[in-house]
């Protein structure tokens, strides 16, 4: 009966981690495409035979880096049946965003 017990509560407390990371991931997602937001008007610029100033490209560029560090989840999100991968992706770029301040170099 203990045994059963201490396997419900390890149960709870791994799908409440999982939960909070999901959750915390999405908000970071969602932070991130709402700064991102003003990128198309950018973008249309020169189709719109405007030339791009200095402070427009360096807007291009934060927007590219903003890009670049969500395209995991977007590449996860457009594979078949890959929105159930996203709470793994999560826990692997949480796990890596740990190992990055505790100063652990990354392995390959």
């Amino acid at each position: 009966m203990a045994r059963l017990k201490d396997i419900n509560v390890r149960a709870r407390t791994a799908v409440k981690s999982l939960r909070d990371l999901t959750v915390r991931e999405k908000q970071h997602l969602i932070v991130e495409i709402l700064q991102v937001k003003g990128l198309m008007p950018l973008l249309m610029k020169p189709r719109n035979k405007q030339r791009w100033s200095a402070d427009d490209k360096a807007q291009l560029a934060q927007h590219l880096r903003r890009l670049s560090r969500i395209s995991p989840y977007l590449v996860v999100l457009v594979m078949p049946g890959g929105f159930f991968m996203l709470p793994a992706l999560a826990w692997w770029l949480d796990r890596r965003r740990n190992r990055i301040r505790s100063g652990t170099p990354p392995q390959h």
